[in-house]
């Protein structure tokens, strides 16, 4: 699996973006190879521009860090869902859900997840302590997600059946 990271901020250098590589060592932990990183500002035309790039370019996982909160200048999930194909709303609840035990603020955080081509887009917070957090809620089902996407797995089964079997995951 390949990764691009996108770090958005009009107000960040690479010098000081602390997001970015943040995601970077979520991916890593992930096994996938990192395909390029790189910062944009909260301009949607500019983001969404990136996105479909690395899109294009059959990277399987694009994480984004930066612009999800609540500020006049963060866009990124406006942008995102502007070249979404389809959402996976369930990846973006479950980093709320995770961020709700380590902060009031949880709420807050506006990012998404979807679906492009046979990209999974996912908007991390800017916060390298809460892409830790949220990541780890949903680390376990994103190389799932990624072979359910690039058609390297076929549907799980499990409520069809009433069972799981390993042949079905």
């Amino acid at each position: 699996m390949r990764a691009a990271i996108i770090t958005v901020s009009s107000s960040r250098t690479n010098a000081d973006d602390r997001g970015g590589p943040a995601l970077a060592e979520f991916a890593a932990g992930l096994g996938a190879e990192l395909a390029g990183r790189e910062l944009v500002h909260d301009d949607a035309n500019e983001i969404a521009d990136r996105l479909v790039h690395w899109a294009d370019q059959s990277v399987e996982l694009i994480l984004t860090t930066g612009g999800t909160g609540l500020s006049p200048e963060d866009i990124t999930p406006e942008a995102t869902v502007a070249v979404l194909e389809r959402q996976a709303p369930g990846i973006a609840e479950a980093m709320r859900a995770a961020s709700a035990q380590h902060t009031g603020h949880w709420m807050l955080s506006r990012g998404v997840a979807g679906i492009r081509a046979n990209s999974l887009i996912i908007n991390f917070p800017g916060n390298p302590k809460a892409i830790e957090e949220a990541g780890a809620a949903i680390a376990p089902a994103l190389p799932h997600a990624v072979a359910l996407i690039t058609g390297e797995s076929g549907p799980a089964r499990s409520h069809e059946s009433g069972s799981s079997t390993s042949a079905s995951h």
